[in-house]
């Protein structure tokens, strides 16, 4: 996306929005399950600066993606640990879904109201920007995350679903799992297009209707 100064006002809370809301699930789900590490670490909260990442959010900005500084968690606090981790993993993806879902019912309800209109106020093409970035960011962070190359979420997922002997086995690509993922991102082209964006458009149509380069087109014509 072209940084202007009026997208960048859009953009900046919904990303704010989304990674926060991202954290805060999994800080608030281990909380439920009885890990309070999060907790006493004031990370159990919705205040946006004590959970974002220098670079994850800078990448948002650049190409639509990123992360947050990860929640600490304690899983043998947890009565069962693996199912624990599983569920603290799956927390903040699918908070970022149910975002990106209520964005697209949103804007499948907004979009008509609009369409016919010769003159559009102000605040409701703001408001229409907001909603299209929230669908598009929610979506993308949850797919992104759910990539199961550590330190992602999807790594924990995996780790949580595989037998014991296995996910053991797994484990062991954690020390060697960010340059993997930049590798994938860097040089994998094709395979990463695949991994990421086809799952991203799909999800993008399935929620809202509409195409997420087509909904990208609308957030130009805003910012322009």
């Amino acid at each position: 996306m072209d940084f202007n100064l009026k997208l960048l006002l859009i953009q900046v809370p919904v990303i704010l929005f989304s990674l926060t809301i991202h954290e805060f699930f999994h800080a608030w789900v281990a909380y439920m399950l009885g890990d309070d590490t999060a907790k006493r670490q004031r990370r159990l909260t919705l205040n946006p600066l004590v959970h974002l990442d220098f670079v994850g959010t800078v990448l948002m900005f650049l190409a639509g993606f990123g992360w947050a500084k990860p929640v600490p968690v304690n899983y043998l606090n947890f009565k069962n640990p693996r199912k624990g981790l599983l569920l603290v993993a799956l927390a903040g993806p699918l908070s970022n879904l149910l975002t990106a879902l209520f964005a697209g019912l949103t804007l499948r309800l907004l979009v008509p109201l609009v369409a016919g209109s010769s003159v559009i106020p102000g605040v409701v093409v703001v408001s229409l920007a907001i909603v299209i970035l929230m669908l598009q960011y929610g979506i993308a962070l949850a797919v992104f995350n759910m990539i199961p190359l550590p330190p992602l979420d999807g790594s924990r997922v995996l780790y949580g679903l595989l037998p014991s002997k296995q996910a053991d086995s797994f484990s062991r690509l954690e020390p060697y799992g960010v340059m993997i993922l930049f590798a994938l991102f860097i040089f994998g082209g094709r395979l990463f297009s695949h991994i990421f964006w086809y799952p991203v458009s799909l999800l993008t149509v399935l929620f809202s209707g509409y195409d997420y380069f087509q909904l990208s087109s609308i957030i130009y014509h805003i910012a322009s």
